[in-house]
């Protein structure tokens, strides 16, 4: 027969919390309400990357064929938006002498040469203002600083006489290493901002980051093969791919809520296994 001081003695059984008893705490309510404003947050950066994906009012085709003044379309010292690269624009202005430059590693039709470059400073500008210019290509690099010291010899022969350039407008290509063995001055990208560093009366002058490539040969050399920009796509996939980006991370904040609440029910729940497992093993056994 069981004595009354066994069954007072029976531990009194504890039942574990079930994991949304744990999730609606307060402490886990409040990290819950955390989580949900960094989710919100991030989710909105996806849906900003998202709109900026696709252009709502891309340019008409053909737009970059239509000849335009050069201050209709960029301003010295700012870079060149990229629906803007290739617009076929006009400028008007004088050769300044002794810059009159080659420039290596050219291409026209796969073929490899030289450009013979220019400083032309604007006219009808409210202060000095110089454009690059790319005036044309030959394949031998002689020829290119023949043709180079032509010019030269025109234009301080008659350094005041205007000249009109058609050309396209094309991004700053950035410095370069000349290739080892070859001689330091050598130049093989089309770089204003190197060029500057090489030309003459440049004193309070502002200049384009962007060059123009002359669409017809100006002295002894050949036209610049320049084609028409390819349209560009509507969509631009990268800022998709960012959007998807932004929309794993809030997701990613939300499970990692999750996670760390069923981590903390499972400890909980080990713990009181093990609490009563201690407590089982140093109960006496009950007297008869």
């Amino acid at each position: 027969m069981t004595s009354p001081t066994a069954i007072e003695q029976e531990p009194r059984q504890v039942f574990p919390p079930t994991l949304r008893e744990v999730m609606l705490r307060p402490r886990w309510l409040a990290l819950l309400a955390f989580s949900l404003v960094v989710a919100g947050a991030l989710a909105w950066l996806g849906q900003w990357q998202l709109g900026r994906a696709i252009d709502t009012a891309p340019s008409e085709p053909g737009q970059t064929e239509i000849v335009r003044p050069l201050a209709d379309v960029a301003q010295p010292g700012q870079y060149l938006a990229d629906p803007l690269v290739g617009q076929r624009v006009e400028a008007t202005g004088q050769w300044i002498p002794g810059d009159f430059l080659v420039v290596a590693s050219r291409y026209n039709d796969d073929v490899e040469g030289y450009w013979v470059t220019g400083q032309l400073r604007l006219d009808g500008v409210p202060s000095p203002t110089s454009i690059a210019v790319a005036l044309g290509w030959t394949q031998d690099a002689a020829a290119a600083q023949s043709a180079a010291n032509e010019l030269e010899a025109q234009v301080t022969a008659d350094p005041n006489t205007s000249t009109t350039v058609t050309g396209r407008l094309i991004a700053d290509e950035g410095p370069a290493r000349p290739p080892a063995g070859t001689d330091p001055q050598t130049m093989t990208r089309m770089s204003p901002a190197v060029l500057l560093g090489r030309w003459h009366d440049i004193d309070g002058v502002a200049v384009y980051r962007p060059y123009l490539a002359s669409q017809t040969a100006i002295g002894s050399v050949d036209a610049i093969d320049s084609p028409a920009p390819d349209e560009r796509s509507r969509v631009n996939w990268l800022n998709i791919f960012y959007a998807a980006e932004w929309a794993i991370f809030a997701g990613f904040a939300l499970y990692l809520w999750y996670r760390l609440a069923r981590d903390a029910w499972e400890k909980e729940v080990e713990d009181l296994e093990d609490a009563e497992a201690e407590t089982a093993g140093a109960t006496p056994s009950a007297s008869i």
